[in-house]
């Protein structure tokens, strides 16, 4: 029961009002861990999910989190440890399938980025619809300096986002991109001076959206989403091959010892 306490407290859901209409939030709240997501925050997040699915008076869904970060990704204590055929089987799939649902839901998803967004947190704001965020959010995918892949679909959702080279430029080189930068790109559509007009903007597009006939905007998300291919099996299988690697086991010791990693090729 503690546990299933606990959990609830690290991804936080409620039902709030938006005028005469309904929407539901859901909070990343682990801000001593920058957000970092876990197997049992993947798993509370799908439960969110499914609630979200069988709730016909939600009429928009809120991502956001508490703290300096919205999310840092997959906590690496919680992969790191992993077998290859571990990884791509129950982090990487599972994670993808809890992030398609999240993508999939027939009302539009709102990522609300108050701060830095990386590696799988990347990944999860770009299972939104829609992205907001401060000016001072940076935005980034330094899985390779891990020695690691974005496993989470990332790679390709940054492709059909903002186009086959800049995601290459933010998933080769590394390193994270300003929030001016994002908005210039398209990662985000809109951009906020601080945390205040961050919420004076969500509201304007709360307000619009939940305004806005349901059926018509679930049709739309799914003609939006027939452009997808399934590159499941592939992500987690590279995924896999990438944990399997020396230069991997090594970005990890560097990361826990806090230093420069060097990587052998190997």
């Amino acid at each position: 029961m503690l546990e299933e306490a606990r959990m609830e407290s690290e991804i936080v859901f409620s039902r709030k009002e938006q005028g005469a209409a309904i929407y539901g939030e859901i909070i990343l709240n682990r801000p001593e861990k920058g957000n970092a997501l876990t197997m049992p925050m993947l798993e509370r997040l799908d439960s969110v999910v499914s609630e979200i699915e069988s709730d016909r008076e939600l009429r928009t869904v809120v991502i956001r989190a508490r703290g300096r970060f919205f999310c840092t990704g997959g906590d690496i204590d919680a992969w790191g440890s992993l077998s290859p055929n571990n990884m791509g089987r129950d982090w990487i799939l599972y994670g993808i399938r809890v992030f398609e649902r999240l993508a999939a839901l027939p009302q539009p998803v709102i990522a609300a980025v108050s701060g830095h967004a990386l590696g799988g947190g990347l990944e999860l704001a770009l299972a939104a619809d829609l992205r907001i965020a401060v000016k001072s959010a940076k935005f980034g995918s330094p899985e390779v300096t891990l020695g690691m892949i974005s496993g989470w679909m990332g790679i390709r959702r940054l492709a059909e986002n903002i186009g086959v080279a800049r995601a290459r430029h933010l998933t080769l080189l590394g390193a994270p991109i300003t929030g001016a930068q994002a908005l210039d790109w398209g990662l985000i559509t809109a951009l906020a001076e601080d945390a205040d007009d961050l919420e004076r903007q969500l509201n304007g597009w709360l307000e619009r959206v939940c305004a806005n006939a349901p059926g018509a905007m679930a049709l739309t998300k799914g003609i939006l989403a027939s452009m997808h291919a399934d590159l499941r099996q592939h992500h987690a299988s590279a995924a896999a091959q990438a944990l399997s690697t020396e230069d991997c086991a090594e970005g990890l010791r560097a990361f826990r010892e806090k230093r420069k990693p060097v990587f052998l090729n190997r």
